[in-house]
């Protein structure tokens, strides 16, 4: 997700820039005219119908087009629940563009990796560095053996939303029959999850933990732990949590609790950044940090196939796919 105050900046880099597609604003038809206007110029150019394969620092991404699936069925797993904002802002972009400009993020279950070797062997597509210096790298692979072997071998999986749930929805509301995916190897070790921290702006004060002496003790204390760290008036503790995932039971356990029928969303704040989380508590702007680590991805999807959501922010994958290296259109069912 590109913040708003970056918008300007990607706009100023290029007349070509992908966000002119993505972040029209409210400027829906616009987006749409643009996208015609690059695909009559050949800034855009149709590809045959075919699969890409995607490398950054080693992980390895298919990119295709994905059947969409009601979540009843049990093929696609959402974990995070949705806003009605989101979902209304990029349905009107749909529906304008009749595209899917991003690729939604999944997770599968392997079995393609040699396939995905056999891709790499061939002449690149693409090269190009990110924002962050990431080097990205794209092949393309024309419809043929290649492309129904790995359509084979996914034909059974179900398929965990690791980034994009309400894009996925979006997608079934407008009555696409496919969307734009981009799928990782839940076990790809170059998969990076990071946790994300969480800030109270209000609420009692939390007991039964252990003190610690700092926040890099705390962090190393909770690793690998169903455990949360706790920061508030200068002080640590690593807090002992009972169940599978240390993110759902912080929210069950502790949050719930201080919250009662609040909504989490209208007192919670989030940050990657653990100096950050303190930084917050230490300026007011709330009372209680809460310290995470890294999900293990494996009871995500566990908790996704049992049909439970969980709260919002229990993941976080780096490095982000970029936009821009494929776009789906939805109407003509060709890929760009």
């Amino acid at each position: 997700m590109i913040p708003d105050a970056d918008v300007q900046t990607y706009l100023s880099r290029s007349p070509h820039n992908v966000v002119r597609l993505i972040r029209p604003g409210s400027d829906y038809d616009g987006a749409a005219r643009t996208l015609e206007e690059w695909l009559r110029d050949r800034t855009l150019v149709t590809d045959e119908p075919s699969m890409y394969v995607h490398e950054v620092g080693g992980r390895l991404d298919l990119i295709a087009a994905l059947q969409l699936e009601p979540y009843e069925k049990r093929i696609v797993l959402p974990h995070e629940r949705t806003h009605k904002g989101p979902k209304e802002d990029r349905l009107a972009l749909m529906r304008a563009t009749g595209a899917s400009l991003e690729p939604l993020w999944f997770l599968y279950d392997g079995g393609l990796r040699d396939l995905l070797d056999e891709a790499v062997t061939a002449p690149q597509l693409a090269t190009f560095e990110d924002s962050e210096g990431n080097v990205q790298r794209l092949w393309r692979m024309a419809h043929g053996k290649w492309t129904d072997a790995v359509t084979s071998a996914l034909a059974s999986q179900p398929l965990l939303i690791a980034d994009g749930h309400h894009r996925y929805e979006t997608a079934l509301a407008y009555g696409a029959e496919s969307t734009l995916a981009l799928l990782t190897a839940i076990d790809d070790p170059a998969l990076e999850v990071l946790p994300t921290h969480r800030v109270m702006k209000a609420g009692i004060a939390v007991t039964g933990g252990e003190p610690a002496q700092s926040l890099e003790e705390t962090l190393a204390a909770i690793k690998g732990q169903v455990a949360a760290g706790v920061y508030r008036d200068g002080r640590f503790q690593v807090l002992p949590l009972e169940g599978d995932l240390a993110v759902v039971e912080l929210h069950r356990q502790v949050i719930d609790n201080i919250l009662g029928k609040r909504s989490p969303e209208d007192f919670l704040l989030y940050t990657r950044d653990a100096r950050e989380a303190v930084r917050w508590v230490d300026e007011g702007v709330g009372v209680a940090a809460f310290f995470l680590d890294a999900p293990d991805l494996r009871q995500v999807l566990r908790q996704a196939q049992d049909g439970k959501t969980l709260p919002q922010k229990t993941t976080y994958f780096h490095p982000k796919p970029p936009s821009g290296m494929v776009i789906h259109r939805l109407a003509a069912d060709r890929t760009l």
